[in-house]
């Protein structure tokens, strides 16, 4: 029947009327709820004890300058963390289901949050139902309502017979009624949703609030920093004890004992690691989305630079997914239907069986490609007519049927599928498979998409089963579907990368091997096809599939069977899919792969990453930004664990060798107006690696900050730590004034702080003045501003306890900072000119 839906003006006006089509989602943080936060962790809670210690003991400037400062790095870290915060709402924007809606009698695709009462819905196969209403056309449909019923047993749907209910408040886990249910999935068969109630006045609406409740899960490295740093606090606290206690027994200054064991506690407290992993997890899976790769788990985002093996679909991910019907075969003829004025009564019958074996409202390329051509060459074969019955494709007969009404009397079945499938309907003996096998053969090697089609009539409408019947061979359509012209390089890429890419297709082993060949994947080693999987066995499947990279007649099924097999070879393995059979597959590869645009909402729940645009190149440069991610993210791990050793040193070393302190809380908290900024911006933003998809994955069991990452941000911070300390001591011995001394430290302290990220985050290979360093030549001219201003303007001065050191000594101590904090960057360019060296010797 003719569907036309609501007119765009009605539709805006219910939406209007009844709100968007949402259920009570968790809420994104606030301003209030991030500053409440922040104001719980225990080095804000220090900052305010020592700002609050300053105003008792009478000294107000200092007091009010711990203060603001206190204040200035809370709303630092709130800029920071709203900047994530709005990423991750925009990442669950993008992240949000559609639906196709017919309106004005064409067909849409619209945000299921704009679905109101009243529209229709194209319902396919695994896809989650958006709204409550009736099912009013289409097949039979097998439905999972156990997110309202609890039952795991999926429940038939069947057509409304009359009109629409709309009064009646069905309850779900009926079998054999019409009425479907907001947030089921539909499991198998198709058809056409009359919308009766959205958002909260869905089942799933009234019992959807608890779901708001849900939080996101932090990941294991997330896990694990947060207990190091409890555990670093625990050992902070204590330390401040015990310092505040000797100090003030062996100084007998028991504020001064305090207010050191308060600056040590805060330089012990290595709280920008939470901070670091949190922002470079949203701003990086943010990154993806804006490269087309959306992100539903954040601890991918630690495994993608380990990837080594990427098994991808052929259609829609190397290939356009612009299926077109060029070629009709029957009775020894080859037909090309692109040339509409010459087609000739060879193809007319198959072109005929196809549309009646094609859905009526298709979703499948394959289908749309069908009717298109068939509105154009037979247009009164194309009429919207319900099919009887469909039978659909089975892992055991890959063939879609459909059943019609015949005009001259009785039902006709109309198959469609692999053209082995089709064979077997027909019936055909060994002598006559073997000559079609030749045509398939010879039309698959032109990289066409091959099937079969078949028909059959029945006098009365008995329902048989398709293989009870005798079928009739009609011939055979090809479909073509040219490989993306960034494929060819993107493969390339990936195999500089040491990434291995293989293709698993359902399509014939002939076109299969066509494709790889045109998209560069390796088709040396020949073609795996699904029956062979099935017959292997485990070990034998680990064996072939160290050298195959083409595997074709796959069914979804046999996925998983690769992938163990994969894994169990050691690989690190990605993989595409986009139906509900893949699900199982994606679950299993350490790096499940869906599509965005074709694929069921089953695919996109099982996976760890969602492409949005369905094209291979995308998955590439998921791996390369990836890459950038986890090499940034490590180095900012290290700079913060090397950047706390000098910090702490300083603060604690001078009271056990009897010196003056060099470092109050006011120095720790300007430090960290420096620190913040640079860990979540400079690291972040900094850019990737020239070779850094010329280099093998790392290692799957390397982990992102292991001993050796912390066992050379302590020898980086050793060295900065060494440098300070002696310049201080040094300066004390040659009779400068210990206010003259503190001010050279904090200034050497500051640059090297300044000089140590550079060399940690810059790739040598980038100008020193790249433009995406803006953030940080920003933040170094800040922090000169502020030590400039805290040094030589005297109430700044008088309040931190220093004075201008003389130019000569103020130049010695510029030369000391840059040289401790910079000797690691220097060793990094020579490394780079000596592998450079050794490559081009051996080359």
């Amino acid at each position: 029947m003719g569907l036309t839906g609501l007119d765009e003006a009605e539709a805006q006006r219910r939406l209007a009327q009844h709100g968007l089509n949402v259920i009570a989602r968790k809420r994104s943080r606030g301003l209030v709820d991030i500053i409440r936060g922040i104001l719980r962790e225990p080095m804000f809670l220090l900052l305010l004890a020592a700002a609050g210690l300053y105003l008792m003991i009478g000294d107000i400037g200092e007091g009010l300058f711990m203060t603001a400062g206190a204040f200035v790095t809370i709303g630092l870290v709130v800029l920071q963390e709203a900047r994530s915060e709005r990423a991750l709402v925009a990442l669950r924007e993008l992240a949000e289901p559609f639906a196709w809606v017919i309106r004005g009698a064409t067909e849409r695709r619209i945000p299921a949050r704009e679905v109101v009462p009243g529209d229709l819905i194209v319902v396919g196969e695994g896809e989650r139902l958006p709204a409550d209403g009736v099912l009013i056309e289409g097949d039979a449909l097998t439905v999972d309502e156990s997110a309202l019923t609890g039952e795991s047993v999926p429940v038939s749907k069947r057509p409304a017979a009359a009109g629409v209910d709309e009064a009646g408040d069905p309850e779900p886990g009926g079998d054999d009624t019409p009425y479907l249910f907001s947030g089921t999935l539909n499991v198998r068969g198709q058809g056409v949703l009359h919308v009766i109630r959205t958002g909260p006045m869905t089942r799933l609406g009234r019992i959807g609030t608890s779901l708001s409740a849900v939080g996101d899960q932090p990941t294991l490295l997330q896990r694990t920093t947060g207990a190091l740093v409890a555990k670093l606090g625990i050992l902070a606290l204590a330390f401040c004890a015990i310092v505040a206690v000797a100090y003030g027994v062996l100084q007998d200054d028991w504020i001064g004992g305090a207010l050191s064991g308060i600056t040590l506690a805060i330089a012990l407290l290595p709280e920008e690691f939470p901070m670091v992993l949190a922002i470079f997890m949203a701003l990086g899976a943010f990154r993806l989305a804006r490269h087309k790769v959306l992100v539903r788990r954040a601890a991918v985002i630690e495994t993608l630079g380990a990837a080594t093996f990427l098994c991808v679909d052929k259609t829609g991910t190397l290939t356009e997914n612009r299926m077109v019907l060029t070629t009709a075969w029957r009775d020894g003829e080859v037909q090309d239907l692109r040339d509409h004025a010459r087609l000739s009564g060879a193809a007319v019958e198959p072109l005929r069986t196809a549309l009646l074996a094609s859905a009526v409202r298709p979703v499948d390329p394959m289908d749309r490609a069908v009717r298109m051509l068939g509105m154009r060459v037979l247009p009164e074969s194309v009429e919207a007519v319900a099919p009887l019955r469909t039978y659909p494709l089975r892992p055991e007969l890959l063939a879609f049927i459909q059943v019609s009404l015949d005009p001259l009397g009785g039902v006709r079945y109309a198959a469609k599928g692999a053209p082995e499938a089709i064979f077997r309907l027909c019936r055909m003996g060994d002598d006559e498979r073997a000559a079609m096998d030749t045509v398939v053969a010879g039309l698959a090697n032109r990289g066409l998409r091959v099937l079969g089609v078949a028909s059959a009539r029945d006098e009365r409408d008995l329902a048989r089963a398709p293989v009870d019947l005798a079928f009739r061979f009609e011939g055979l359509i090809g479909f073509e579907d040219s490989v993306r012209s960034d494929v060819p390089q993107a493969v390339a890429e990936a195999k500089r990368a040491g990434i291995t890419v293989a293709m698993i297709t359902g399509d014939y082993p002939a076109t299969a091997v066509e494709i790889a060949r045109q998209a560069g994947i390796d088709a040396e080693a020949g073609v795996l096809t699904g029956n062979e999987v099935a017959e292997l066995d485990p070990e034998d499947l680990r064996e072939r599939v160290r050298r195959i990279r083409v595997f074709a007649r796959i069914m979804p099924e046999q996925k998983l069977a690769l992938v163990e097999a994969l894994k169990a070879n050691g690989e690190v393995v990605a993989m595409t899919g986009d139906g509900v059979n893949d699900a199982p597959a994606l679950e299993a590869a350490h790096i499940g792969i869906a599509m965005g645009q074709r694929g069921t909402d089953v695919a996109r729940e099982a996976a760890d990453l969602v492409l949005l645009d369905d094209h291979f190149v995308s998955i590439i440069g998921g791996v390369r930004l990836g890459r950038r991610i986890f090499a940034n993210l490590r180095k900012a791990l290290t700079y913060v664990t090397a950047i706390h050793v000098p910090i702490a040193g300083l603060a604690l070393l001078p009271i056990i060798m009897g010196l003056p302190p060099i470092l109050y809380p006011m120095h720790v908290i300007l430090l960290e107006l420096v620190i913040d900024p640079v860990c979540s911006l400079v690291f972040e933003g900094e850019p990737s690696e020239r070779t850094a998809m010329e280099k093998p994955p790392r290692p799957a069991t390397e982990p992102l900050f292991g001993v050796s990452q912390i066992v050379l941000g302590f020898v980086q911070g050793a060295v900065v730590l060494g440098a300070i300390l002696g310049l201080y001591v040094w300066a004390l011995n040659a009779g400068i004034p210990k206010i003259q001394a503190r001010a050279s430290a904090f200034a050497a302290l500051v640059l090297g702080n300044l000089v140590l990220a550079f060399a940690d985050a810059a790739e040598p290979g980038t100008s020193f003045f790249d433009r995406r360093r803006l953030a940080f030549w920003g933040i170094g001219a800040g922090a000169a501003v502020i030590v400039t201003a805290v040094i030589y303007i005297p109430p700044l001065a008088a309040i931190l306890r220093v004075s201008p050191p003389s130019p000569s000594w103020l130049a010695t101590t510029l030369i000391i900072a840059v040289l401790a904090g910079g000797w690691f960057g220097l060793a990094k360019q020579l490394r780079t000119v000596w592998l450079h060296n050794e490559r081009r010797t051996m080359a």
